[in-house]
């Protein structure tokens, strides 16, 4: 138990310490083509930005408590 707890609180403190500096390519490394179409190379903080698509806000509300499910007729058994 107490191994796990050191474990766990190491693998805590690593974890906490990231970088906060700018995202920059590798030396020697360039950001990629311009795309197609467009007038300008994207920067990085550019290309790291998701679409809403990409990550969409849940439109679901969660269950409070239980419910009986409707029918599914789709729910077959394996033939």
């Amino acid at each position: 138990m107490m191994r796990r707890s050191v474990a766990l609180a190491l693998a805590l403190s690593l974890g906490a310490c990231g970088s906060q500096a700018p995202l920059t390519p590798p030396e020697g490394a360039s950001l990629p083509d311009t795309p197609y179409g467009a007038n300008v190379t994207p920067t990085a903080e550019e290309l790291l930005r998701r679409e809403a698509l990409a990550a969409p806000e849940r439109s679901v509300e969660l269950r409070r408590r239980s419910e009986e499910r409707q029918d599914d007729p789709f729910d077959l058994p394996p033939e």
